[in-house]
């Protein structure tokens, strides 16, 4: 089944949004904490967004900019801004299309239809992201973001913590990590494994995220 996020913080709207999603066959997922929009978005992997421009915090083209960041999925606003430069800020901040409130449902579902049968037709939507606990790690760029906070990796360290972070809430043994990296051609010494943990942990106290990754002293590492 498709997804269809939305991220609206007016009630009558969202609820209107949700139920008519819903009746077009669509599993709808609503955004209820302004803070972690970034989050429900990794967390859920939806087919399309409707995103309002006015929002808590910070504003539609703000969220918008960040799941350019790390997704192509189909990105529709929906404002009562009427004004030709916030269509055309809509479009630059990498919207696919615009409908303004108020509107008329069986409009905005026939956009929404055309939306995703034109996207799927030819776009790989796939996130490449791997998300715990707030933080983001970017497959395709190997860097690392938790909230505004954004840190790039070495090779080895974005390896290692991909490793970590596709085991999440298991213990992974120090032999079975330098496994690993040897199967991709990094060759990690004892040693060498050693000094990258420390530099990851020193890149997630830079993001605030101190107690991220833990040692099981004598069994390996854990992201809790």
């Amino acid at each position: 089944m498709l997804k269809i996020m939305i991220v609206e913080d007016d009630e009558t709207i969202r609820d209107l949004l949700l139920e008519n999603v819903v009746k077009w066959g669509f599993e709808g997922i609503i955004v209820k904490d302004f803070q972690d929009v970034m989050e429900t978005f990794v967390q859920s992997e939806p087919h399309l967004v409707l995103l309002d421009i006015n929002l808590p915090l910070y504003d539609g083209f703000y969220w918008c900019g960040k799941m350019r960041e790390v997704s192509n999925v189909p990105i529709m606003f929906i404002s009562s801004r009427d004004t030709r430069m916030d269509m055309v800020m809509a479009m630059n901040m990498g919207g696919d299309d615009y409908i303004q409130k108020p509107f008329y449902v069986d409009v905005l579902m026939a956009k929404i239809n055309a939306l995703i049968r034109r996207t799927y037709s030819y776009i790989d939507t796939d996130l490449s992201v791997i998300e715990h606990d707030g933080v983001v790690l970017n497959v395709k760029d190997g860097n690392i973001m938790y909230q505004d906070k954004k840190i790039e990796l070495t090779k080895n360290e974005f390896k290692i913590l991909y490793i970590l972070m596709e085991n999440k809430g298991h213990v992974v043994s120090r032999e079975k990590m330098m496994r690993s990296l040897w199967e991709d051609e990094s060759f990690v010494d004892d040693n060498t494994l050693t000094v990258n943990i420390a530099r990851i942990r020193k890149k997630l106290a830079d993001i605030e995220k101190t107690d991220f990754l833990k040692t099981k002293k004598g069994q390996g590492y854990i992201i809790v």
